[in-house]
């Protein structure tokens, strides 16, 4: 984003009118150039009102993301442990962003937009600008861990944590990968991998979490979701960002040196589909059954009328079935 758009929405970002002439004075441009800036915004999915007489003023106040306040936010162990963190106001992805990049150590991005956020087989992330939190981790395995495919189920674990921390309570987590609340959906995890196993490899963790959605952006949202302004007053998405680091970092250490096993307690405690009768499509058959809970690497666990099959994280599209 240019330097005099993002000083522009620093203006706006207290939600109170300014004027044009105010507002151009202040970034030392013409008012004519603060319409198109303007413009330029709604391009993003910012909602600026604009009246007559008084100027413009955004739809609701707006946090921008704060590189000192989320460092601030690290404990000494994740702030020693991340080697780069990029804080980006636009980018097609933040996991397609580290994707192509090398790093030395752990790296993390985090943006204000994504332009083509992306969910687990394909299917698009609604990423507007400056209303909830989209982050990458890409974390170096010096060798893929034998329950690698648990890992997601370990990063929805640390994500419950620090979305606690926080004080957003009676969250869930619906295998392999989703978060939710009151029955609705509040985030999602994506993973990739670079590198061959069983040698060096890097997995890139991306998560999206609602935190204050316009409902203009989410009509096209196939499924009940939530965002955080309606579990929490005033949720702050610096405060979020720099818990979630801290709670991944932390995760993905202890994953590395232990595997699932310090995690498969909690995520049954919060399993939302545990005991339900469920439905699962994993692009060869659809199976029926009752949830029991994942397996010591991960695996769904499903009671079906032939007996207890598994279901391995990752290739599995979960729904909960209609009663």
């Amino acid at each position: 984003m240019r330097a005099t758009r993002q000083r522009l929405l620093g203006l706006l970002a207290d939600g109170h009118f300014h004027s044009g002439q105010a507002l151009g004075a202040a970034l030392g441009v013409s008012r004519g150039a603060i319409w198109k800036q303007v413009s330029a915004l709604g391009a993003l999915g910012v909602d600026v009102f604009r009246v007559p007489g008084r100027g413009y003023r955004l739809a609701r106040p707006l946090e921008l993301l704060d590189r000192d306040r989320i460092l601030a936010g690290l404990g000494n162990p994740a702030r020693k442990r991340l080697a780069e963190l990029f804080l980006l106001d636009s980018v097609n992805s933040t996991n397609t962003f580290l994707r192509e990049r090398d790093h030395d150590g752990v790296a993390a991005c985090i943006a204000e937009h994504q332009q083509a956020g992306r969910g687990r087989r394909g299917r698009d992330w609604i990423s507007p600008f400056g209303a909830n939190l989209y982050l990458s981790l890409d974390w170096p395995f010096a060798s893929l861990p034998p329950d690698f495919a648990a890992l997601g189920l370990a990063a929805g674990v640390a994500a419950r944590r620090a979305l606690v921390d926080i004080g957003c309570g009676n969250i869930q987590l619906k295998w392999p990968n989703d978060i939710y609340a009151n029955g609705a959906k509040l985030g999602g995890i994506l993973l990739e991998m670079r590198g061959e196993p069983p040698g060096p490899c890097r997995v890139i963790a991306g998560i999206g979490i609602n935190v204050a959605m316009p409902e203009a952006a989410a009509r096209d949202v196939d499924q009940p979701w939530t965002d955080l302004s309606r579990l929490i007053e005033a949720p702050s998405r610096n405060a979020l960002a720099a818990r979630l680091l801290d709670r991944w970092i932390a995760a993905f250490d202890a994953f590395e040196r232990d595997g699932f096993a310090g995690f498969r307690a909690e995520w049954r405690d919060a399993d939302l589909l545990a005991g339900c009768e469920v439905e699962v499509a994993d692009g060869r058959q659809c199976l029926s059954g009752r949830a029991r809970g994942v397996a010591a690497d991960g695996a769904l666990e499903l009671e079906t009328a032939t007996g207890l099959q598994r279901v391995v994280a990752g290739d599995a599209s979960l729904r909960r079935a209609e009663s």
